[in-house]
């Protein structure tokens, strides 16, 4: 039985180009290890600081990080991919040419028998509105195809200025480290049934049980404060590690 890895929050792009090597180096290892002991990687969002992709155009300075996810699929590792804040419109990119599957939302999966709800964690809850708002927006696709006849400068500057916009708001404001996400999956519980609710999002790494004792939170953390978190599910346990340096 192979392992099902999770990563969130890694932002690549946020920092000077020497801490993103390091990044990508540490990546890479991350990758080495899933190669070895995993059969898939699920992706919970903001891997990218920014992302804004164009029918025949996509950002460039992430080149390393395309040949690596390429990399996991060709050695038979599932790779999926859902949105987060700061992944403005994936495209089709990722999955047409990486072989990574695409999604939005929250997500539902069953791995190994037990039953997951995944999502980056944007957007749910209550409150948040302006935020919801701006999603509805931007991801509609006829606002996709306007803004696509501007230059790709000009859309990604904005999507850029949005991002800084957002972690500013985010890292200022009691929201970013409050208890929305756990509260949200506690209420989930009462409607759905599900073994761990798995998220990122607001960069707070840590695992909790949910009412009844049965059901567990997860927030796999951030890579922008000098951590290297990640989820591993294998038999049947999931464990939060740390990548060492």
């Amino acid at each position: 039985m192979s392992a099902s890895f999770f990563i969130s929050d890694i932002h690549v792009g946020l920092q000077d180009k020497k801490n993103e090597k390091l990044k990508l180096d540490h990546l890479e290892r991350l990758f080495a290890i899933i190669k070895a002991e995993g059969r898939s990687l699920y992706m919970l969002g903001d891997i990218f600081d920014y992302w804004m992709e164009f029918r025949h155009l996509v950002p460039k300075g992430f080149t390393r990080f395309y040949c690596m996810l390429s990399d996991l699929v060709r050695n038979g590792i599932e790779v999926s991919y859902i949105a987060g804040n700061h992944d403005f419109y994936l495209g089709r990119f990722f999955d047409e040419e990486l072989g990574v599957k695409t999604c939005y939302g929250m997500q539902e999966f069953t791995i190994d028998g037990s039953k997951f709800v995944l999502a980056h964690g944007d957007g749910l809850g209550k409150g948040d509105i302006g935020y919801k708002l701006f999603v509805h927006i931007i991801r509609n696709p006829f606002n996709i195809a306007l803004l696509s006849r501007f230059h790709p400068d000009f859309a990604i500057g904005i999507m850029k200025g949005y991002s800084r916009y957002s972690r500013d708001k985010q890292e200022g404001n009691g929201f970013y480290k409050s208890d929305r996400l756990l509260n949200f999956a506690e209420s989930l519980a009462q409607e759905k049934d599900f073994d761990y609710f798995v998220c990122g999002h607001n960069h707070e790494h840590g695992i909790a049980e949910l009412s009844g004792g049965k059901r567990k939170y997860i927030n796999l953390g951030s890579w922008i404060d000098g951590s290297l978190p990640y989820g591993v599910f294998d038999r049947g346990v999931f464990e939060l590690r740390q990548l060492s340096r």
